[in-house]
């Protein structure tokens, strides 16, 4: 799976939809971390997760791992926070991590047809944070990993486009 082109070819089949609609175009103009955007974020972490499940010797159904993966962050908001007080952008950093998950998946079930296994991904992708929604499937421990591991790279300033 080290072909680019491969990876780009299964999100356009599996997440088309997705990727060209109107609502989830937003995501560009949100960053998450470092300088890399939400859009550019879930791309990465969709992009991972085909990796990972490609080279586990169980099956894994790529078109819903590849949708959750795509909306795990579809919360729709910057939440680095505006110029506000000190206090009320420290709540915000604290609550956002517990509270964009559900937020997500609101968003993806407003605006996409998503399945029970795709909204499992979204809900529980901030594990072991949300100590209480720990994922029960194949699909939702990968994309959880590949976040994780993404996210790292992106904090640190080594991971900016494509994998």
């Amino acid at each position: 799976m080290k072909n680019p082109k491969h990876v780009n070819r299964l999100l356009a089949r599996y997440g088309g939809d997705i990727l060209k609609s109107e609502s989830y175009l937003k995501n560009k103009g949100f960053v998450q971390h470092g300088n890399v955007s939400v859009y550019r974020h879930c791309i990465n972490v969709a992009q991972m997760s085909l990796r990972i499940g490609r080279r586990l010797p169980v099956a894994v159904s790529e078109r819903e791992m590849v949708r959750g993966a795509l909306l795990h962050d579809y919360f729709l908001y910057d939440w680095h926070g505006k110029k506000v007080g000190l206090n009320e952008i420290l709540h915000f950093y604290k609550m956002h991590g517990f509270t964009h998950p559900k937020e997500a998946a609101k968003n993806a079930e407003r605006d996409f047809r998503i399945t029970p296994l795709e909204r499992e991904i979204i809900l529980k992708h901030m594990w072991p944070l949300t100590i209480l929604d720990m994922p029960t499937c194949r699909e939702a421990w990968i994309v959880t990993a590949a976040d994780k591991y993404v996210s790292f790279l992106e904090t640190i300033h080594v991971l900016k486009g494509d994998l």
